[in-house]
């Protein structure tokens, strides 16, 4: 099947996957389900019901019923497998990162740090830290209600956290520079190690601005 470039597969798939899980699902439970706008819902069923993916019956009351077909369950089976692959292909990249992101610190001879942001990346740079007896003091993540993560207090900004740490590592994948100028703005670029999976620049906004 030929893969349209604008879909995006996450989508696509969670779109399959709820169908298959619940035909009676409404556009708006999915929309909420997948954090995404009405129309984009309608935008994709649509799509997947012209490509033979998915049909549709009326049901009572107004309503429809979605059901995937065998060309559906295939194309399913196919994106797992595709978001599996890539999955893998991005935990053993940033295992490796992160693995070398500490061991940086740890010549630096930093004992504690802090991270920034939330994510799948923190996750495994906490598990990193672990390995190499670095204690994570704090995560900073303005965006979270979480009150901690990875056992650890969450903070919404660095001014918040009262406990001292060495050093900040960026692990943001939603706005990577963002939360490395706000760390080093604060402590200064030294103090801040990201890894290069993020493709963070060292330089910071505010020196852009002023060359």
């Amino acid at each position: 099947m030929q893969v349209d470039k604008t879909e995006d597969p996450r989508i696509m798939l969670g779109l399959l996957q709820s169908v298959e899980r619940d035909s009676e699902q409404s556009q708006r439970r999915l929309a909420a389900e997948f954090g995404i706008a009405l129309g984009l819902v309608n935008a994709y069923l649509k799509r997947c019901v012209k490509k033979g993916l998915v049909k549709v019956k009326e049901a009572p009351a107004r309503r429809y019923r979605y059901y995937l077909t065998p060309k559906g369950f295939a194309e399913k089976s196919r994106l797992t497998v595709e978001y599996l692959s890539v999955s893998f292909s991005f935990f053993r990249r940033a295992r490796g990162e992160c693995a070398g992101i500490i061991a940086q610190a740890k010549q630096r001879g930093w004992n504690t740090i802090a991270l920034a942001g939330i994510s799948d990346l923190a996750e495994i740079a906490s598990l990193c830290a672990l390995e190499a007896g670095v204690r994570i003091v704090a995560v900073v993540d303005p965006k979270s209600s979480h009150a901690h993560f990875v056992g650890v207090p969450v903070f919404p900004s660095f001014e918040a956290v009262s406990e001292t740490f060495d050093g900040v590592v960026v692990t943001d994948l939603a706005a990577a520079q963002a939360s490395f100028d706000a760390a080093a703005k604060r402590y200064g670029a030294s103090h801040v190690l990201a890894p290069e999976l993020l493709d963070v620049s060292a330089v910071t906004a505010s020196q852009e601005a002023a060359q």
